[in-house]
């Protein structure tokens, strides 16, 4: 049985490495067009013309062609930078245009899942998990999204904070692992581990309740918190949020009392193993 080497080349003659897959591409609001490339750790590469303009957090682009300029902003003036960093989130906003012709500018995931792009109308919004914002056209209103009741919620971790996109444009987000999307009728209830609510509509009602019961409190491993999600309306769920995984890396980092040949530093390599069984 013959297989096709990958990366067949013949020494001295010119490299070529085969194109990344294309998962998706379109055109935005504004005309710009776009490839979604990958398919674990995806990017996204946003073709440019003259008189477009997309914008993303600080830090957020990959690599860019020469003729791209950058510009960076306070978005929304003090009150929106106030929101943002009580959030967490980049004070500055990097507003990408082009001179000269046409120009590209590419955004990479930075954990393992989905690149989604989302088409919002004339005041269409959607509320996703924080972070998940990559980059969007001019047009589109990115702002932070809190809950309108705090109780529990203050303490439930990722559910207290998301991000509101509002349209018209096009936007891009990046979620965590495989994505579920479910519809709730109205009233209907879905109660989630808060980590893996990826997006709602916002007809959605969202809110973080304490696990009920004593015996679930302290054996049951789920938290001390669900999310409910209150319908009418559409939820996309996560199936690996990157907190989770974290979680379980750390459990085989060394702790600070672990000695070793290379004095305390890497990671147990038995625990790992053993865990995979």
């Amino acid at each position: 049985m013959s297989t096709q080497n990958y990366y067949d080349h013949t020494p001295g003659e010119r490299i070529d490495l085969p194109d990344p897959t294309v998962v998706d591409k379109g055109r935005g609001t504004t005309g710009i067009e776009y490839q979604i490339i990958g398919t674990t750790l995806q990017a996204v590469v946003i073709q440019l013309a003259e008189g477009q303009q997309v914008f993303s957090e600080r830090g957020g682009m990959s690599w860019m062609s020469a003729n791209v300029d950058m510009q960076t902003n306070m978005e929304g003036g003090l009150g929106g930078a106030f929101k943002r960093m009580f959030s967490g989130e980049s004070i500055f906003m990097v507003t990408f245009s082009t001179r000269g012709g046409e120009g590209l500018v590419g955004f990479s995931a930075e954990f393992p899942g989905k690149i989604v792009p989302l088409h919002l109308g004339q005041g269409q919004q959607i509320i996703c998990q924080k972070d998940a914002f990559m980059c969007a056209e001019r047009s589109v209103q990115l702002d932070i999204h809190f809950r309108r009741r705090l109780g529990s919620g203050f303490f439930g971790g990722e559910g207290f904070i998301m991000q509101r996109l509002t349209g018209p444009g096009l936007t891009f987000v990046e979620l965590d692992g495989e994505i579920v999307e479910y519809t709730l009728e109205a009233n209907q209830v879905l109660k989630v581990d808060t980590g893996h609510v990826a997006m709602f509509e916002p007809s959605v009602d969202f809110d973080v309740e304490m696990v009920r019961g004593f015996k679930n409190v302290l054996f049951g491993g789920e938290g001390l918190f669900l999310s409910t999600l209150r319908g009418p309306g559409r939820v996309w769920l996560q199936t690996m949020p990157a907190m989770n995984l974290a979680r379980k890396i750390a459990q085989y980092m060394p702790s600070s009392g672990d000695s070793g040949s290379s004095g305390g530093g890497g990671f147990n390599l038995g625990n790992l193993l053993e865990g995979r069984q």
